[in-house]
């Protein structure tokens, strides 16, 4: 390929979710769909998916949970600001509902956070290089602050900050899912002065809010590369230094720096998978095929051929 314009990483969220998630996962990035890995450590696959991952060199990074099943920190009991009255997180709206009331223990977060670094570390001999947060809990106030103090100091140096160009321009969503996705965004925005604080980089561009599950086709995929590609670099989104690392000389366009999360696999079965608590309807519905076969279908790979879109992993950016 020549000189890429956008260098993406392509990253397959919620890896060790279920068997039927992890098969799913490794098809797609044997298949070039997706080039880099977000695990769940507190997943009932994730042992599975670890050995997949060593097996396929498949580029690995830390979905940090505050949400959704049982903690991996073993400091955390029945009584924790983290956890309901079954020892479960909240969940993703309730951990959100959590925090605004200011029951959540920082503390708590940072135990469970660390728990879950080192659990990962474990499971795979190194540290991720890279960490985000399922359904978004890194970027919420509060939270972020003790994400990006992890982050630095265990030396992880990227993350992902979910602000997509485009998303208030797409009428497919529901008002629901529209008012979260704003929030998200909201959230995500407040977040940057914290990572760049502790030094903390994020691709250039972001997308995959406005092409999760039913929502993933070819078309809305390159309508949002339409929009990620009109990103300025000299923004105030760009991450620290990243300007400067990715200008080769002045009078050439700089290389865009991209991540797009996706969530492929196949159909969870009822009782198999989850955190704890068994897998969620998501899990189990054809959305996660529907992304599946999105992404590797013929057309979207010719595309990044023709784009000149270069996938890789965070360790490649």
């Amino acid at each position: 390929m020549p000189q890429p314009k956008v260098k993406l990483v392509v990253t397959g969220d919620d890896f060790g979710y279920c068997p039927k998630r992890n098969q799913g996962i490794v098809d797609c990035f044997q298949a070039g769909g997706i080039s880099n890995v977000s695990l769940l450590v507190n997943a009932s696959s994730a042992k599975e998916a670890t050995e997949l991952a060593k097996r396929h060199h498949i580029p690995i990074g830390l979905h940090a949970n505050l949400s959704e099943g049982l903690p991996v920190s073993q400091g955390l009991k029945r009584g924790s600001t983290l956890l309901n009255k079954d020892g479960f997180f909240y969940g993703k709206m309730g951990f959100r509902k959590a925090l605004q009331s200011g029951r959540v223990s920082m503390t708590e977060v940072e135990l469970e956070l660390r728990a879950q670094v080192r659990l990962f570390g474990d499971l795979m001999g190194h540290l991720p290089c890279h960490m985000d947060g399922h359904q978004h809990i890194h970027v919420l106030p509060e939270v972020c602050e003790v994400f990006a103090q992890v982050l630095s100091d265990c030396g992880i140096s990227y993350t992902r900050v979910p602000v997509e160009r485009g998303l208030h321009s797409c009428p497919w969503l529901s008002p629901v899912l529209r008012d979260f996705y704003m929030q998200v965004e909201k959230d995500a925005l407040e977040s940057i002065p914290v990572f760049r604080r502790h030094g903390i980089r994020w691709p250039d561009a972001y997308l995959g809010l406005t092409t999760m599950g039913h929502n993933m086709s070819v078309p809305n995929l390159r309508r949002a590369f339409s929009h990620a590609l009109e990103l300025d670099l000299g923004v105030s989104l760009s991450p620290p230094g990243g300007e400067s690392k990715n200008r080769t000389n002045t009078t050439e366009r700089p290389v865009l720096t991209a991540e797009l999360m996706v969530h492929p696999g196949y159909p969870s079965h009822p009782q198999e998978g989850g955190c704890g608590e068994g897998p969620d309807d998501f899990s189990q519905s054809a959305d996660r095929q529907q992304e599946l076969t999105t992404l590797k279908d013929p057309a979207l790979l010719a595309f990044y051929t023709q784009e000149r879109v270069q996938l890789c992993a965070f360790r490649d950016l």
